[in-house]
């Protein structure tokens, strides 16, 4: 026994090391390069904040060649980074979505923990991906791993600031509320993820530069919805042959999605008390929103793959079926886009003609939703 362990975490610390190598190396090329492109759209919009200035504008997208798609939220908590160097804020950047990613994945709890090499394995070169292009996505997935966790052990109020923090910078972690049904004291949780969200909607207010600081969440709305109509999108509702059907009921079709999901979710009350429901949950909404979102890109999808792979070796039989499943989702989304491993021509070929990748993962992400029905 004492060895089985002594392995896992021998290959744990591999595993560590090799990505904070790659990260620190990727953060070096990058910045060098000038191509820390994410980095500095969130460095220059939280420092355009505290001069009263608002980069939910066309001169902003102008200037940085993409849109600010996060929240008035999202740069009060980053503006600690801005008093960094300047040469050392993408490191320390990098290193903190690395190291949330890392703990919220060793933190598992539970059944799935005895896992956590091989989820850490299949999700590291995405973690990788996420780094190489500052992605603040690696949070959001981070907040959903640990504050499901903490959940579990049993911490709910901690587990509700890290939803509203994610659901107010990002608003993709807010659908994971819905789990508070499944715990204890429902009502005082929800309660508190009002109060918290309350709190973090005002911190604009501290932009003393602002005449009417709130005011840009309206200003963040307009620019929100611009950019969800400015170009196809890695996600089902822009999917060959279906969307034809689904983008022009848009929004019919994730209300749809969204019930049909609620009502599972209930007729299996008798299983919220399962562990193993509840990861299923969790995965499902963490696909819901990725696989429905107005306008998702290749990386979010992590969010989706760290539900999946806890679901996918929680499972006490893993058919032949599965295994496809799992090496097709593994080459499309953690070989493929990656340019050493893939040739760009190639990776094209395969998502822009036939999008195998989103459609694995919408068939990765149903046959979740099948089990959790028939159990």
């Amino acid at each position: 026994m004492w060895q089985k362990i002594k392995n896992i975490k021998n290959k744990e610390q591999i595993l560590f090391w090799l990505g904070l190598v790659i990260v620190i190396a990727a953060t070096t090329i990058e910045t060098m390069r000038g191509r820390a492109l994410n980095y500095y759209v969130f460095s220059d919009a939280s420092n355009m904040f505290w001069h009263g200035l608002t980069p939910y504008t066309q001169q902003f997208i102008t200037d940085h060649g993409r849109y600010f798609l996060y929240t008035p939220v999202f740069t009060a908590l980053f503006a600690p980074v801005l008093l960094l160097p300047q040469w050392l804020g993408p490191y320390v950047w990098n290193g903190m979505l690395y190291a949330l990613m890392v703990t919220a994945i060793r933190t598992l709890p539970g059944e799935v923990n005895q896992y956590r090499t091989k989820i850490f394995a299949f999700l590291l070169l995405l973690i990788v991906q996420g780094t190489y292009c500052f992605q603040y996505n690696l949070v959001v997935c981070a907040l959903f791993l640990l504050a499901f966790t903490l959940l579990e052990r049993n911490k709910p109020l901690w587990a509700v600031l890290l939803i509203m923090i994610s659901a107010t910078t990002k608003i993709y972690g807010g659908i994971e509320l819905a789990l508070l049904l499944c715990y204890p004291k429902m009502w005082r949780n929800l309660g508190a993820a009002v109060l918290m969200g309350v709190v973090l909607l005002l911190l604009p207010a501290m932009y003393l530069n602002f005449e009417h600081p709130l005011d840009v969440y309206r200003q963040m709305g307009e620019i929100l919805t611009q950019h969800g109509d400015s170009g196809i999108w890695a996600g089902l509702l822009y999917a060959p042959v279906l969307r034809d059907v689904l983008l022009p009921n848009m929004r019919i079709v994730q209300l749809g999605a969204l019930v049909i999901l609620s009502v599972i979710f209930f007729w299996k009350k008798r299983l919220w008390s399962d562990f193993r429901f509840r990861v299923s949950a969790l995965a499902v909404m963490g696909g819901y929103v990725i696989l429905f979102s107005d306008s998702p890109e290749t990386h979010t999808y992590i969010i989706a793959l760290a539900g999946y792979q806890m679901v996918f070796w929680l499972q006490p039989k893993r058919t032949t079926f599965d295994w496809v499943i799992f090496w097709l989702l593994f080459v499309n989304f953690c070989i493929f886009p990656i340019d050493v491993l893939c040739p760009t021509p190639v990776y094209r070929f395969f998502h822009w003609n036939f999008w195998f990748d989103i459609y694995c993962m919408t068939l990765a992400w149903v046959r979740i939703i099948w089990a959790v029905a028939k159990a």
